[in-house]
Order: structure tokens, then C-alpha cells, then sequence
């Protein structure tokens, strides 16, 4: 394709988002992707890791349309996890998506181009595909070429540029997508060049909120030390939180901390008393999902031999339960409809086989299986049926098996975790005071200009009561989400840090019931 040359002295920068850029995501192809997801986890060991599973199921979803799920597998073809390694055929996928405009497409070409991964090394090419995602809007390619610009003189052997204007606009305009590595060098730069420390310390703050172990251990140094960026307050008790943090990240780069705030609030707010357990601090930090009560079993709320325990069905398949013949004593199968006794133990559903009127019907459609063990007289239920109108057989339906159950995949793979339905609903607008101390997820209008950018799992925030709720536009400067207070509603789950008798807020998890 024909590429515009790199222009490190550009004039300006007009910022765009990714996600006002990206193809709609079906349904289908995200349970297909999340599934991959889930068998590559990094919460798993290594050798648990499936990734030819994870291929199988990234192409499908690839097939389907789903651009994270193509990107995943050409990373696959890259290093030749779960397929035979074919750096051509990654460059085939990626090529795919830049025909669909990805922006991080042409992020990922330029750094096959940087490589040489598949192609002819080149790295005016590499810089050039950069620029064009960078443009588009992809969060990657834009802090890449913000940190080259961000310099006070040019050296092109080292690969950077003075450019900080268009620099500093790119890694805003990365920050505002919450791109964790963009917070991790907007800080940095806030803190060491521009001597910013009260943004600084919130930008590198929200970093780790993103995801960045570089930000969580930069913080973790600074609170440890006598440093600017933190007043020259020495706080070992804040820094050791960043370290463990950071560590988490480390063996975890999927995980992201919204709920920071819960575990560890930025000073002059006091840090809640934690118990010290590695397991403590992250689940407190990282995203809560709302967990559902299960659907009731069918039959769960009968009594007698129609019970059904909760949690199981009835599948109708017919295995010979365990133990027991499927013949009777003179060798002779043993039927699955019968008449005076049980053959298995299991389920039995009574029917009148020969339905002459609509009585009959009406009476079939009312029956439950009832439970019997085997060798059980079966009842004629004689007393039920006016004479003329048929006999009732019994047909097996088998033993109950327990339901699958249903884990959200954030949770299955361990950078989210399940809180109660929260005890009453409670929304409210940014505008006013947090009414409710806990967990919140918030929600931009529809119909709002950033509502594609905002709309993201992770924009949870921990607030306490009377405090005021998080503004985009008082976080984010030139280039970030022009959301205001005005424009967010609040939704509260709960799980909030309890006091305990003489004062002391405690972090804590609340427990799901049982």
C-alpha cells in the first residue's frame, strides 16, 4: 500500500478514539473470543494454558468478524503457540483487518514491519504504519510515537524528536482510552520534565487503575522515598500496597484495579486497615461483577417424590444407572415405559397412551416425573383416570444432573470477581454527592458524543459517602473524554470497607450468600 512518510515535526494532532473506529462485535463471535480468553488465562500456569484450543476458537470468532480475536491469533501464528508457527500467515490475518480499517492493524503491521515478522524489515515503513494508527486512533500507536516525540532534541540514530506539543497530545489522547502504558509515560513526563506532581501522582494513580505495573511500581519508589511527586512524604504502608500491585501485574498484565481507591486512596485520604494477604488487596481493587441468582430448577418447588433438587435437571437421556442391568432375571431387556414396577431408579413420568380427546391431552400435559427406586410399585393412579379413558404407563426419564454452571468470563479468568446483587437499587447523578459509600458503575447517555469511548467494563470507581464522584473532564486534559459530571449516572453495587468497634474502616469483601 502506498504510506505518507513519518513526520516527527508535525504541526498538530487531532485526537481520535479507537473504539469510534472499530466494527460492531456480534454476540456470537465475543462468546467465541472470551472463551479463548478463558483457556489462556493468565491466572493459569503455563503448562494449563490451551492454546490450541484458544486457535481453534479465535479463528471462528475471527471468521465471525471479531478483530481482538484475529489480532490474538495472528500473535499465535507470531510465536507459534497452539499452530506451527507461519509469521505469513499472521501478516495474511492482519492484513484482513486493515482492510476493515482496525487501527491497531496497522499498530501491529508496523511493528511486524520494525521486526521483520513475515515481511522485509523496514523501519520507515514501520514508523510511517505508526503515524497512520496513531492517526486513527490506536492507543498503542499513539504512545509509542508520543514518547519518540516527547524530547528536547532530535536524534534520529536514538529514534526521537522534539516534538513535545504533539507528543504530550498523544499520550492525553492514549491516557483519555485508558491505555495503562500512555498513564505510566504521561506521568513520568508530568513528574520528571514539567515538575506537575499533583497531576502527575493522579495520572500514574489511574495507571495502575489501567493496568500499568510500570505506573504501580513507579509510585511504589516514590512513596518509599523522599520524593517531589509525593510532597516528600516517606509513606512505607502506601508503598508496600503499589509493590504488591505491581507484582500482581506482573505475573497478571490482564488485570485492571477501578476499585484501587477501595484499598488504596491517594493521600491526604487514610488507608484503610488491611489484613495483609496478597489475595486481599487485589480482589478488593479489581472489577466486581454482579452476580445473578440462579434460575429455579423446574420441580425445585414440589414436594414429595416430584421434588427435583435445585440446580439439577432432568435430561431425558437414558443411561443405565450405575450398578444396575438393563435386563431382568430370564435376560430379557427391561423396558423404559412399564406399568406395575420401577425397572431403575430415577424419574418416572406417567402418560395415558392412547388419547382419544382432548381430556386426555390436558391430563398428559399436567404430569411431573415422579421419583421412584428400582423395584417401587408403580401407582395406576386409577383413581384419577375415569374408566373408558385409558391406562397410565410410566416412562423413565432418568437421574437428575447437576446444571452447568454459568461463570462470566472476567471472573473465569480471575481479573474480576462476583459481589451480591446489592441489598436496594440506588442511581444518581455525578453532579451530586456520593449518597452511599461503595462500589459504583458508571454510565454515559447513548446518545453522548464519547459514549463508544466510555462504555467499558472497567469504569467502576470506589466512593464514599459525601465524597464527589469522579469527572472525566476534570481528569482528562486536551484530547481526553469531554464527559462532565452531568453526563455520568451512578449505579451503586456496594461492597463497602466496614468500621470495626473502636473506628477503624477495615477493607473488606462481602461475602456471596451460599
Amino acid at each position: 500500500m502506498n504510506l505518507k512518510a513519518f513526520t516527527p515535526h508535525r504541526p498538530d494532532f487531532t485526537c481520535t478514539y479507537e473504539a469510534t473506529k472499530l466494527p460492531q462485535i456480534t454476540n456470537e463471535s465475543e462468546t467465541l473470543f472470551q472463551q479463548g480468553m478463558v483457556a489462556t488465562s493468565n491466572e493459569l500456569w503455563p503448562n494449563q494454558r490451551d492454546y490450541k484450543e484458544a486457535a481453534q476458537l479465535w479463528e471462528k470468532a475471527a471468521a465471525l468478524g471479531h478483530w481482538k480475536a484475529a489480532i490474538n491469533l495472528a500473535g499465535l501464528y507470531e510465536s507459534g503457540l497452539g499452530v506451527q508457527r507461519d509469521t505469513e500467515r499472521a501478516v495474511l490475518v492482519v492484513e484482513e483487518l486493515m482492510k476493515q480499517n482496525v487501527p491497531a492493524a496497522f499498530d501491529k503491521m508496523g511493528t511486524y514491519h520494525q521486526s521483520g515478522i513475515g515481511v522485509k524489515p523496514d523501519i520507515n515503513r514501520a514508523y510511517g504504519f505508526w503515524q497512520l494508527a496513531a492517526d486513527m486512533g490506536s492507543p498503542a500507536a499513539q504512545t509509542y510515537l508520543g514518547v519518540k516525540l516527547d524530547a528536547a532534541y532530535n536524534d534520529t540514530r536514538l529514534g526521537v524528536w522534539s516534538n513535545r506539543a504533539v507528543g504530550l497530545q498523544m499520550m492525553e489522547c492514549a491516557f483519555a482510552q485508558g491505555y495503562g502504558e500512555a498513564a505510566y509515560r504521561l506521568g513520568q513526563t508530568l513528574d520528571v520534565v514539567d515538575q506537575r506532581y499533583v497531576r502527575a501522582l493522579v495520572v500514574l494513580h489511574e495507571g495502575v487503575k489501567f493496568g500499568s505495573g510500570d505506573a504501580a511500581s513507579y509510585l511504589f519508589a516514590s512513596f518509599d522515598e523522599v520524593d517531589p511527586l509525593t510532597g516528600n512524604l516517606i509513606d512505607r504502608a502506601r508503598a508496600e500496597r503499589y509493590s504488591t500491585l505491581a507484582a500482581a501485574l506482573e505475573l497478571n498484565p490482564d488485570l485492571r484495579f477501578p476499585n484501587l481507591d477501595k484499598v488504596l486512596p491517594l493521600p491526604p485520604a487514610p488507608l484503610p486497615f488491611w489484613d495483609g494477604k496478597r489475595e486481599t488487596l487485589i480482589n478488593a481493587a479489581k472489577a466486581v461483577v454482579v452476580k445473578q441468582p440462579a434460575p429455579v430448577t423446574p420441580g425445585a418447588d414440589r414436594t414429595g417424590r416430584a421434588h427435583i433438587p435445585q440446580g439439577y435437571v432432568l435430561t431425558g437421556n437414558f443411561t443405565p444407572p450405575l450398578g444396575e442391568s438393563v435386563h431382568d432375571n430370564e435376560g430379557r431387556p427391561w423396558g423404559l415405559k412399564a406399568r406395575q414396577q420401577a425397572h431403575f431408579t430415577g424419574y418416572w413420568l406417567p402418560r395415558i397412551d392412547v388419547v382419544r380427546g382432548d381430556w386426555q391431552v390436558d391430563w398428559n400435559a399436567a404430569q411431573v416425573p415422579w421419583h421412584f427406586k428400582r423395584g417401587e410399585p408403580l401407582p395406576t393412579l386409577a383413581d384419577q383416570i375415569p374408566p373408558g379413558y385409558g391406562d397410565v404407563f410410566w416412562y423413565y426419564k432418568g437421574e437428575p444432573v447437576r446444571q452447568a454452571v454459568q461463570i462470566h468470563p472476567d471472573v473465569a479468568q480471575g481479573i474480576a470477581r462476583y459481589v451480591p446483587t446489592p441489598e436496594f437499587a440506588t442511581s444518581c447523578n455525578g453532579t451530586a454527592p456520593c449518597p452511599e459509600t461503595g462500589i459504583w458503575s458508571a454510565r454515559l447517555n447513548k446518545t453522548h458524543e464519547n459514549y463508544k469511548v466510555f462504555r467499558d467494563r472497567w469504569q467502576q470507581a470506589y466512593v464514599e459517602r459525601g465524597q464527589p464522584f469522579p469527572v472525566p473532564t476534570a481528569l482528562h486534559q486536551v484530547g481526553g473524554i469531554t464527559a462532565g459530571a452531568r453526563d455520568v449516572r451512578w449505579h451503586w453495587i456496594g461492597d463497602a470497607n466496614q468500621p470495626d468497634a473502636s473506628g477503624h474502616v477495615h477493607v473488606t469483601l462481602t461475602p456471596l450468600a451460599s
